[in-house]
């Protein structure tokens, strides 16, 4: 089997991705079922079950009568933004590691998660209420962004890549610090527990208003992804190859740019900061189905929901207080992606 342009070939071929791709599926609606299932609400896998046959089908249900308001107005729309969240965090980090032909990419590079920090913080200080609180990381995230390219294309460093990638360390390093003179200005008593908790992330206090905002910008950054996963394939060319290909480098570059940083702007504010899927779910994809872009994205996608699930189940019921999602993503994924590094380097 050839290598694939990370150097390294992918452990199965075309069928077996596709098989792999499904069995993942299978794995991810099994973890959404279990995720149903736990709460301080007991509520089994043959209720989650009865509770959707009744509302496909209009007849009762035969549990509590609070058992339909909390699995709906609780329950699916934590899960099911668990899962959109981890999704398009994948997606954008193999968005961007293709982009900048960088396995070290993820959507921290251009500052997303920085601006949507500050813009959700100051809104916080300010007293905002919870859907401008959303809004103003939502604006941040982009701001940032736009101010890290306007950076990136003032440099007269030759390769535009690196150009945006330390505009984007610089800026992110400036917003890092606004938001610490932020917490330090804030109100100990009740501004400043409310600010850690957002960066730490959460989605406890997801509604159905919310899945719905975070589905339709997830959808609406990741499709992007989706449409050009093919000629996204042509970045592990150089750029003089692309062009000869007939391949508007610069304009497949920002669309990706774009899309993922809609992606991870959508997802910071609705859960807050959650860190590491996005560097390392591409990274163990790329193992399994190697670095082709049209194969890696949906793998990728599928890939953080899952894990994004299981780190938000796992928060759930590890303890009585509640592991915000932030801390069990940085546990689990710094010692993924050192294993990830170590197989890499062996021979």
């Amino acid at each position: 089997m050839p290598a694939s342009p990370a150097g390294r070939a992918p452990l199965v071929g075309r069928a077996p991705a596709s098989l792999f791709a499904v069995a993942l599926g299978l794995l991810l609606v099994l973890a959404i079922l279990v995720s149903f299932a736990v709460g301080r609400f007991a509520l089994g896998p043959d209720d989650v079950l009865r509770l959707l046959w009744a509302r496909a089908s209009g007849a009762a249900h035969g549990l509590a009568p609070n058992a339909e308001t909390v699995f709906w107005q609780i329950r699916a729309p934590r899960v099911l933004s668990a899962a959109i969240c981890g999704a398009a965090l994948a997606a954008a980090g193999a968005a961007l590691q293709s982009v900048f032909r960088n396995p070290l990419a993820a959507p921290d590079l251009l500052g997303v998660s920085a601006g949507a920090a500050l813009g959700a913080v100051l809104g916080i200080f300010l007293g905002w209420g919870i859907a401008a609180i959303q809004a103003g990381a939502f604006v941040g995230g982009l701001v940032a962004v736009a101010l890290v390219y306007a950076v990136g294309q003032s440099l007269s460093l030759h390769d535009r890549a690196l150009s945006l990638v330390l505009s984007g360390i610089a800026i992110g390093s400036v917003l890092g610090a606004l938001v610490a003179l932020i917490k330090t200005l804030a109100d100990p008593y009740s501004q400043l527990p409310a600010i850690t908790f957002w960066l730490l992330g959460s989605f406890s206090a997801i509604d159905p208003v919310d899945l719905a905002v975070l589905g339709l910008g997830a959808a609406i950054g990741v499709l992007p992804l989706l449409l050009l996963r093919w000629r996204a394939d042509a970045l592990a060319l150089s750029d003089d190859e692309v062009r000869s290909l007939g391949i508007d480098v610069r304009r497949l570059r920002m669309a990706l740019i774009v899309g993922a940083t809609l992606a991870t702007a959508v997802t910071v504010a609705t859960a807050g900061i959650i860190g590491w899927i996005g560097l390392v779910v591409p990274h163990a994809a790329r193992l399994v189905v190697g670095a082709r872009f049209s194969r890696l994205l949906p793998v990728s996608m599928l890939l953080g929901a899952l894990l994004m699930l299981v780190i938000d189940t796992a928060g759930r019921g590890l303890a009585q207080a509640e592991v915000p999602p932030g801390v069990l993503s940085a546990l689990l994924g710094a010692p993924v992606l050192f294993l990830l590094m170590l197989r890499r380097a062996a021979p």
